[in-house]
């Protein structure tokens, strides 16, 4: 297992994938987007639309790479990494996301790849991390931003719409509060940041624990 655990909760277009994954190359740590396997679920769940819950859950076989060099997300030995990134499958993140069972999986893959992870160090990024995955982390961060400059960046790098963004966060916010700081949880607001000022930022908190 990893020795050095940095949980990194925010919401979306706030930059939290980007910076981690980037602050874990400069480390030489494991880097995981848990946010693609919700993703992941919601493609599953679309390609076998017949199924039952349960049968959906029993059947998730889906790979991550926690190389920050090396984006790579596997489901049913296929490569969808461009796929779960679509407009269609970003419509239906929110709807599996508010389902217990689903949580309770993706919560414990989430633990496992962490247990699993050979780097010294991993940057675990995405929603309720902080407070249920990596509770116990080292460093726990609240990446944040002003909601014109989420939409913005969103917009630049030619992700969803700005509509579906906020839409999102406001599914997501009934089941995982990723806006308020819990304890021990230092806020990085990245509204007046470039993105190398972000990466810089996050690398020296972690600097400065490790």
């Amino acid at each position: 297992m990893a020795e050095l655990v940095v949980a990194v909760d925010g919401p979306a277009g706030s930059g939290k994938s980007s910076v981690s994954r980037q602050a874990a190359r400069e480390l030489g740590f494991g880097y995981l987007d848990t946010g693609a396997g919700y993703r992941a679920f919601a493609l599953h769940r679309s390609n076998n639309h017949e199924q039952t819950l349960e049968q959906l859950i029993s059947g998730f076989d889906y790979l991550i790479s926690c190389d920050p060099g090396n984006e790579l997300v596997m489901l049913e030995g296929k490569d969808v990494t461009e796929t779960i990134r679509t407009a269609r499958v970003s419509a239906l993140v929110s709807e599996v996301a508010r389902i217990q069972d689903v949580r309770r999986l993706q919560f414990a893959d989430a633990r496992e790849r962490i247990a699993a992870c050979p780097k010294p160090g991993i940057v675990v990024e995405g929603r309720d991390i902080t407070t249920v995955v990596a509770p116990d982390a080292a460093i726990k961060v609240l990446l944040t931003a002003s909601e014109a400059v989420r939409l913005e960046r969103r917009g630049l790098d030619g992700q969803e719409p700005s509509e579906n963004i906020l839409s999102r966060d406001r599914s997501d916010g009934q089941v995982a509060d990723f806006i308020t700081p819990g304890a021990g949880v230092t806020v990085l607001d990245t509204t007046e940041m470039t993105f190398e000022g972000s990466v810089a930022a996050l690398v020296k908190m972690i600097r400065e624990v490790s």
